[in-house]
């Protein structure tokens, strides 16, 4: 019912479909950041909770939507194509973050210190401008795989899996968003100017990416498993680098845990309710 519907208002071509895919996430994204103007100061175990149900909802999704149908569907069961998709995806976000640096330090309040200078720190007002200008950066970084994974499950064709994976992946970014806005108004901008530019930000980054993933793997169907599994890896990697240290640094562990394991059953229910 759901994939009749979708395929009834935005018709049956699949670089449509990432590019509608593309958009949703994105609102998604400006939604979360949005949040700062109800939400004006959540607690540090609240965000912990709500980034640990983002991980789960990701990494459910990763193996539901992204894993296990390239290998079963789309590389007869062959597991090598997305495994080495997997290993790419992963070495891409790992040789990134040493582009730009990780983003804890922003979230998590730590000093910074200046690369050209390790031993010495930056004054608090550079530092605070300098650790929020990396942290979107990096935010932005991490945008990129979750547009991609969305591209890559509407150039498929199987709508039953697209659809849930887009769902979970916008869903995921309503507390990113959040959280990026807070860490950001933390730093001394202007909510009412982040608010907007995250989307814009995400947008720029997310929907280009969607419509580029659809394009490609319609156009060379053979780098689907690949695809796949780039953009599973890459979002793993982000879950465990980034997410789950952040969601333990403050001792609310159990809190994290508890919303990560709530996300895996929201997305394992989206998956077989929607597929």
């Amino acid at each position: 019912m759901v994939v009749d519907s979708f395929t009834q208002w935005f018709g049956s071509d699949p670089v449509v479909h990432g590019l509608v895919g593309g958009l949703v996430i994105a609102l998604l994204n400006l939604l979360g950041a949005s949040l700062v103007f109800v939400w004006r100061n959540p607690s540090d175990r609240a965000m912990d909770g709500a980034l640990g149900f983002a991980a789960g909802v990701m990494l459910a999704a990763s193996f539901t939507s992204l894993i296990i149908p390239g290998i079963e569907t789309y590389s007869n069961g062959n597991p090598l194509p997305v495994l080495f998709g997997i290993a790419l995806g992963a070495a891409f976000l790992d040789r990134s973050d040493v582009l730009v640096p990780h983003a804890h330090y922003l979230l998590s309040g730590r000093r910074r210190t200046d690369a050209a200078n390790p031993g010495e720190n930056l004054p608090v007002e550079d530092e605070r401008l300098a650790g929020v200008v990396l942290f979107i950066l990096a935010i932005t970084l991490h945008n990129m795989p979750e547009g991609l994974a969305v591209g890559v499950g509407f150039g498929s064709g199987d709508l039953a899996t697209a659809i849930p994976l887009m769902l979970a992946i916008g869903i995921q970014n309503i507390p990113e968003g959040l959280a990026v806005s807070v860490a950001a108004i933390n730093a001394g901008l202007d909510k009412r100017f982040y608010a907007v530019f995250a989307g814009i930000r995400s947008g720029v980054v997310e929907i280009p990416l969607a419509v580029l993933g659809a394009y490609a793997v319609q156009t060379v169907s053979a780098l689907l498993p690949y695809a796949m599994g780039f953009a599973a890896g890459a979002m793993l990697f982000v879950i465990m680098d980034e997410i789950v240290p952040e969601t333990h640094l403050k001792g609310h562990e159990r809190v994290a845990t508890l919303g990560t394991i709530l996300g895996a059953i929201v997305m394992l229910y989206l998956d077989i309710s929607l597929g």
